[in-house]
């Protein structure tokens, strides 16, 4: 992003701009003139890459808590703004810093010190990838459908069954696993009930687990379906008690769900710069793009939605760094940047013409990024579930 003019707002302190400049110079740096990777080995090695190089320069230690402390201690305005800053660059490094966060939120929520201070000192530094294994081909924004088992076998767990749509997956040094550890409760009206459901750490060379299948989508990144085949992990690596995994998974999900809608803002400003570079150089029927008054009712569109959806966003950020319940304004947030993105977008590739959908044109790229953040960490749908219910609480 070229500024952060938003960083005057009264939700922003000094630190939360100095986190963002850091972004912008990492970025700068490292991703000006990177291609793009088109193969799935490409993809792989640029995302541990930029883990690396984003781990040498301590910018993981503001999406992994430090030492001692838990998923609290983020500060989630910083997590935006460095979420905003690199998705304006490239959606491979916001997807790579993010993936830091919540694949090892979960441990960041309710690891108990021992497994904290396993793996996530790695996480931060860039010497250890993980992932969030939450969803199962018929358990996605439905959790409590969940059929991925763990039974306790003496001082060991053992794992069966399928996880899919895991993001890192096949790069990953450990996951994160949901799984069900007792039977799940059904309603009168044939749900279940999301209780009975706990937590685990899987590494990649446990006994019993693999990477079934990887999964290409149009904004290319590492995505994978996993099988557990009575896969035994030590019983100490359960993450808090058991029976608690849909808590934590929510615990976590709250954190990061508002830096989703970040990332969307970071897409949505791209274009919209874009566009507004391109209409200032297109000439049409004898005259610039940018004097058709079509084009400036189009941009002042653009720039509306965009800077009505980033003041859900930090506001929700700034909420949650206070300490106040954030479920519905992160819903909010989510909801509304992700849908006004893809609008914002989509009017970009329309002002470009046929240049935009040629492929290798940025705003191409940006509209195959922005399509999969209206799903992931909860679909549109869901977060207007959850705010319907969060009103008639």
């Amino acid at each position: 992003m070229k500024d952060f003019a938003h960083l005057q707002w009264p939700f922003f302190e000094a630190r939360h701009g100095s986190a963002a400049r850091e972004a912008g110079a990492f970025a700068r740096q490292h991703l000006a003139d990177a291609p793009h990777p088109g193969t799935s080995a490409e993809v792989d090695a640029h995302c541990l890459s930029l883990v690396t190089r984003m781990g040498e320069v301590d910018l993981l230690s503001h999406c992994v808590p430090q030492a001692g402390g838990d998923l609290s201690a983020l500060d989630a305005r910083t997590l935006c703004l460095i979420r905003e800053s690199l998705a304006w660059h490239d959606g491979l490094a916001d997807f790579a810093f993010a993936i830091q966060g919540l694949g090892s939120g979960p441990l960041s929520a309710a690891g108990d010190p021992a497994l904290r201070s396993r793996y996530l000192p790695r996480v931060a530094a860039g010497q250890a990838v993980p992932a969030f294994a939450l969803s199962e081909p018929d358990a996605g924004s439905d959790v409590a459908a969940m059929s991925c088992a763990a039974r306790l076998d003496g001082d060991h767990y053992v794992l069966d069954g399928t996880k899919t749509w895991i993001s890192n997956g096949g790069i990953a040094d450990f996951y994160c696993v949901f799984a069900r550890t007792s039977p799940a409760v059904v309603r009168p009206d044939g749900s279940a009930e999301a209780r009975g459901i706990s937590a685990f750490v899987v590494e990649a060379t446990d006994p019993g687990f693999h990477v079934e299948r990887r999964i290409d989508v149009i904004a290319p990144h590492p995505l994978a379906t996993l099988r557990f085949a009575g896969c035994r992990i030590p019983a100490a690596r359960r993450i808090g008690e058991e029976g608690e995994g849909f808590k934590i998974a929510m615990r976590t999900l709250d954190v990061f769900r508002t830096s989703v809608a970040a990332a969307a803002l970071g897409f949505a400003q791209r274009a919209l710069d874009e566009a507004v570079a391109h209409v200032r150089q297109r000439r049409m029927f004898g005259a610039l793009l940018a004097d058709q008054q079509l084009t400036r009712v189009t941009l002042a569109d653009m720039a509306t939605e965009l800077e009505a959806a980033r003041l859900l966003t930090y506001k929700a950020a700034w909420l949650r760094d206070r300490g106040d319940p954030v479920t519905r304004d992160a819903a909010m947030a989510k909801m509304t940047a992700t849908e006004n993105a893809q609008r914002i977008i989509d009017r970009a590739v329309q002002l470009f013409g046929g240049r935009g959908v040629a492929s290798g044109e940025i705003v191409e790229r940006l509209y195959r990024e922005i399509r999969a953040l209206r799903i992931y960490e909860g679909a549109t749908e869901v977060q207007r579930l959850i705010i319907g219910r969060e009103m008639l609480r």
